[in-house]
């Protein structure tokens, strides 16, 4: 901007300012401390200023045609009118009344509390009303795709786990929770959520591009063997029982702290059958279901001493925290879902947990 124009536009700018002053003294409007100033400003720029400043920004991208039919759109500075071919040209979805930054700020708010709550939220921190209801129809008409894998990076390990949402039931009915299932790549990279779709988060998990060997974590819960097992990899894997479900497992044999110590020992060096041998002869239910645990797993306990020392993962935590930040969402105080929703409230979650939703470019694997 050269000098010339900088002293216009203030010049200008003293002008409006006194007169959106003086209608807010004829309005009665608060001003007697700064955030009402604030507030009153920035009511008075999203109804006179903003408005006309954005319509003529439209204008100059894609000139209206005389005569076209014109549709009032809400938007951050305001109410914006927009032709069909402006809408078009802008990437204004068809019919919508929101605007895309709008929409961005509301899904971002709804990802993080109720729909009741993210409209409270918008509205304080953008100035524009949009109803929950509106909140929640902005969410179930969004394509959440899952985040496509970039070609120049491998993905080296992944988690998998699963999490709990809770359905809705008839008053006075018991609640009914229902498992999802999450998988996150290279240790705190993207992640993605299913709900009763195994086949679906396999696909995803196939489009990735993987190391020359795969390392594959979870915890004792068959489903999560299962879930490895239907995928399709070219990619040959390593599939390690995390360490500290492990280590819990032990500990819930009980009896002698001696031999306790001694398994850790010796699981700590992936030595199964000397733990076998020290428990097999016990006569204890919680030894024998400790030992059966074992005999299953046997294959996907390493030496996890020699996988620290090398920096190669021995835990699921990752994705145990993955599951956390996703029922932060979902689980909020009195939440329950409808069962056909489950699948769409989760990625969303999911979505702005993976960077997904902001004003950039297309996302991939490399972005966190």
């Amino acid at each position: 901007m050269t000098p010339e124009q900088q002293q216009e536009l203030e010049q200008h700018v003293a002008r409006i300012a006194q007169i959106l002053h003086q209608d807010a003294q004829a309005q009665g409007l608060p001003m007697s401390s700064l955030a009402e100033i604030e507030a009153t400003v920035r009511e008075q720029m999203q109804v006179h200023v903003s408005p006309q400043i954005g319509n003529f920004f439209i204008d100059q991208v894609s000139p209206p045609h005389v005569g076209a039919y014109e549709r009032s759109v809400k938007s951050i500075l305001g109410a914006l009118k927009l032709t069909r071919a402006q809408a078009l040209a802008l990437e204004v979805k068809p019919s919508s009344q929101i605007s895309p930054y709008l929409e961005m700020c509301c899904l971002r708010a709804s990802a993080n509390a109720s729909y009741r709550e993210a409209a409270a939220e918008v509205a304080i921190m953008t100035g524009i009303k949009v109803s929950l209801k509106t909140q929640q129809r902005i969410v179930h008409r969004q394509d959440f795709s899952p985040p496509e894998g970039d070609r120049a990076v491998e993905v080296n390990q992944m988690s998998l786990d699963g999490g709990n949402i809770r359905l809705i039931t008839p008053a006075g009915k018991p609640s009914q929770w229902r498992q999802y299932k999450a998988l996150r790549v290279n240790g705190d990279g993207v992640g993605v959520a299913y709900y009763q779709a195994n086949d679906q988060l396999c696909q995803w998990v196939e489009t990735l591009v993987t190391a020359t060997l795969l390392y594959c974590l979870g915890d004792g819960h068959p489903g999560i063997w299962g879930v490895y097992a239907q995928m399709q990899l070219s990619s040959p894997r390593r599939e390690i029982l995390d360490w500290y479900h492990l280590k819990e497992n032990l500990y819930k044999v009980g009896g002698s702290l001696k031999r306790l110590q001694e398994a850790e020992t010796l699981l700590w060096q992936g030595k199964v059958n000397e733990v076998l041998a020290l428990f097999d002869a016990l006569n204890k239910p919680q030894a024998h279901k400790f030992c059966d645990y074992l005999r299953t797993h046997q294959d996907r306990i390493p030496n996890y001493e020699y996988y620290q020392s090398e920096g190669i993962p021995i835990g699921s935590g990752d994705v145990e925290s993955w599951v956390k930040q996703i029922d932060r969402r979902t689980q909020i105080s009195g939440a329950q879902w409808r069962e056909d929703h489950v699948p769409q409230v989760l990625a969303h979650r999911c979505a702005y947990l993976n960077g997904q939703l902001a004003p950039t470019s297309p996302f991939s694997l490399s972005k966190k």
